[in-house]
C-alpha cells in the first residue's frame, strides 16, 4: 500500500448492508451494516452466541442471510454459495476442522487445488510448497506419508490455515485460529497474520482472546445479542472497555429476580446454611488433560454449589469429564473425604467413589429415550427395585415419584415414554435419578440449556435444594447469570488454565468479575 493510501480509499474487502439472521425464532443477527477495509485485520468479539461465527459464516457463503445483503470486493454474494464466496477471494477457517485423515498432510493443503501436470500428480512440487508454508510458519514439516488423521488437533488446525495461505485468497476469515494451538504455533500464526496483512491481505477474525484481538487487530467490532454495538479502531479501545461493550448496561436478570425473595435474598439459599466451613470433600491437585487442561486445582464442600465459569474451550466441560472418568488421559491427584484415590479412569471407578455427571446432552448421553420416565430416574440402581432379577414395576414406580416430585415433575407421568416430554421434564429426570441414587458429588453440565425461564427456575432451585441436603455439586453454565444466582463460589477458567475464583461473601460476586477474568485470564482488564 502507498504511503499517502488509506485503507478507505479503495473499495472495501467486505460489507454486511441491513444484514438479519434468524433460525426459527431466534435473531442470531439483528441489522447488521458493516464495512470490512482491504489490507487490513478486523476482530470480531462478544460473548458466546453474540452473533459472531453466523456473520462469518455468511461471509463465506455458509448461511444465508434473512434479510439484507453481503458484498465481497464490491461484488454481491449470492446466497449459500461457498464457491463463489472462494471465487472472489475469500478463504475460511472454521472452527469445526475439513481435514480428510486418509491423506497426507501436503495432500490436505492442497486440497482442491491443480497439482498435477499432464494429468499426474506432482507430490514432490507439493511437498517443496508445503515444506515452504511451514518455513513461513516457524513449525517442522509433518514426515512425508503420514496420514493427517494421526496428528494433534493442534497439528490438524495448522492445516487448515496453511490450505487458506496456499489459496490466492484476499481474505482470510478465522473463526477462532488458535483455540487448539500451543504458545509457539499461537504466536507464529499472529505473527504470520501480520505478515498477511502486509502483502496486502485482509483478515477478519473471531476470537474470545481479547490479548489476541488488541495485539493484531486493526479494528475491532463487538457484538451483543445479535446486535452491532461498536466498531472502533484498536487505538481507541482498551481492554476494560470491549469486556464493558461485550457485556453491556442491560444484563437479563430476570433469572435472577425469579429466584429472589421480596427483600431480593435467594428463595432456597435462606434455607441453606452456610456451606465454607468444614474440609473440603472433594480437593482435586493438578489436574491435566492434554489439549485440554494445565494444573487445575479446584475443591468442593459437601453442601456447596462451586460454579465452574469461562468461555467456550475454557476447559470446563473437560473437568467435568475428567472427574466422572470419562478422559482416561486425564491424571492429577485427587482427595476424597481426605484421603487420596486412585484417579478415576472409568465411569465405574467415579461411581464407586460416589461422583455422578448430568452430562450436557441429556438426550444423546443422559437418557434413554425410548424408555419410560420411571426407568430413567432408577436405571442407575435397579437392584434397589428388583428381587431374584425381576423387576418391580411397583417398587419401580414408586422409587422415580419419590425422586422427581419434589422437583416439579408430576409423578403421573413416570410412565410417558421420556423422549416425549419436554427438555425441563427430562432435565428433571437426570436430577430425580442422582437424588434417588444419592451420589456425593453431581457434577452438572449446561443444566438448563434448552428450556424455558420457568424450568429454569424449577431446576435450579433443586439444585439448591440437593446442596441443601448435603450434596457437594459442582455446576457448568454459560449463562453467567445463573452461576451468579446459585454457585457459593465460581473458579472461572481460560484456555484450560485456572484464572481466579469469586465468593459469595465479596462484594464483586458478579458477571462483569467472571467475564473480566475470563478474558484476562486472571491477569485483570
Amino acid at each position: 500500500m502507498a504511503a499517502d493510501e488509506r485503507p478507505g480509499d479503495r473499495t472495501p474487502a467486505a460489507a454486511y448492508r441491513g444484514v438479519s439472521k434468524t433460525f426459527g425464532a431466534v435473531t442470531a443477527l439483528h441489522d447488521i451494516t458493516l464495512t470490512i477495509e482491504q489490507g487490513t485485520i478486523h476482530a470480531l468479539v462478544g460473548e458466546n452466541g453474540a452473533g459472531k461465527s453466523t456473520a462469518l459464516g455468511i461471509l463465506a457463503g455458509r448461511l444465508a442471510p434473512s434479510t439484507g445483503t453481503v458484498e465481497l470486493f464490491g461484488h454481491r454474494l449470492p446466497a449459500l454459495q461457498p464457491r463463489e464466496s472462494r471465487r472472489l477471494g475469500a478463504a475460511a477457517i472454521y472452527q469445526e476442522l475439513t481435514i480428510a485423515p486418509a491423506l497426507s498432510a501436503e495432500a490436505n493443503v492442497f486440497l482442491g487445488q491443480p497439482m498435477a501436470r499432464l494429468g499426474v500428480l506432482s507430490t514432490g512440487s507439493m511437498r517443496r510448497r508445503y515444506e515452504q508454508l511451514c518455513d513461513r510458519l516457524g513449525v517442522p514439516p509433518v514426515p512425508s506419508g503420514r496420514p493427517a488423521g494421526a496428528l494433534s488437533v493442534a497439528d490438524q488446525q495448522l492445516l487448515e490455515i496453511m490450505r487458506a495461505m496456499a489459496s490466492d485468497a484476499r481474505l482470510i476469515l478465522f473463526d477462532e485460529p488458535t483455540a487448539s494451538l500451543g504458545m509457539a504455533e499461537r504466536d507464529a500464526l499472529l505473527r504470520l497474520m501480520g505478515q498477511m496483512r502486509a502483502d496486502g491481505r485482509t483478515i477478519v477474525f473471531v476470537s474470545h482472546n481479547l490479548d489476541e484481538v488488541l495485539q493484531v487487530a486493526d479494528t475491532v467490532t463487538v457484538f451483543r445479542g445479535g446486535r452491532l454495538v461498536r466498531t472502533t479502531p484498536r487505538a481507541q479501545i482498551t481492554k476494560r472497555e470491549t469486556v464493558r461493550s461485550m457485556l453491556g448496561d442491560e444484563v437479563d436478570l430476570s433469572l435472577v429476580r425469579s429466584l429472589q425473595g421480596e427483600a431480593g435474598q435467594d428463595v432456597a439459599r435462606r434455607a441453606r446454611p452456610a456451606s465454607s466451613a468444614g474440609e473440603p470433600l472433594l480437593r482435586v491437585e493438578g489436574l491435566a488433560l492434554p489439549g485440554a487442561l494445565d494444573d487445575v486445582h479446584l475443591e468442593v464442600r459437601a453442601g456447596e454449589i462451586l460454579g465452574l465459569g469461562g468461555l467456550v474451550g475454557s476447559g470446563r466441560t473437560s473437568i467435568l469429564r475428567a472427574l466422572a472418568g470419562l478422559e482416561p488421559r486425564a491424571s492429577g491427584r485427587m482427595i476424597l473425604r481426605g484421603q487420596e484415590v486412585r484417579w478415576p479412569r472409568s465411569v465405574r471407578r467415579a461411581r464407586d467413589y460416589g461422583i455422578a455427571l448430568a452430562p450436557e446432552d441429556r438426550k444423546t448421553q443422559g437418557l434413554a429415550l425410548e424408555m419410560s420416565a420411571a426407568v430413567n430416574v432408577v436405571m442407575s440402581d435397579l437392584g434397589q427395585v428388583s428381587s431374584w432379577g425381576w423387576i418391580s414395576s411397583s417398587r419401580l414406580r414408586a422409587r422415580a415419584r419419590d425422586a422427581v416430585t419434589r422437583f416439579g415433575f408430576d409423578p403421573a407421568r413416570v410412565d410417558e415414554q421420556a423422549g416425549r416430554l419436554s427438555g425441563g421434564n427430562q432435565q428433571k429426570l437426570l436430577l430425580g435419578r442422582w437424588k434417588h441414587s444419592e451420589p456425593a458429588v453431581l457434577l452438572v453440565d449446561e443444566p438448563t440449556r434448552g428450556i424455558d425461564i420457568g424450568a429454569k427456575e424449577e431446576v435450579l432451585t433443586a439444585l439448591e435444594e440437593m446442596a441443601s441436603r448435603g450434596l457437594a455439586i459442582i455446576v457448568v453454565s454459560s449463562e453467567l447469570e445463573e452461576l451468579v444466582v446459585v454457585s457459593d463460589r465460581v473458579i472461572v477458567l481460560a484456555e484450560g488454565r485456572y484464572a481466579g475464583q469469586l465468593d459469595r461473601a465479596e462484594p464483586d460476586f458478579s458477571i462483569s468479575a467472571i467475564l473480566d477474568k475470563a478474558f484476562s485470564g486472571g491477569q485483570g482488564v
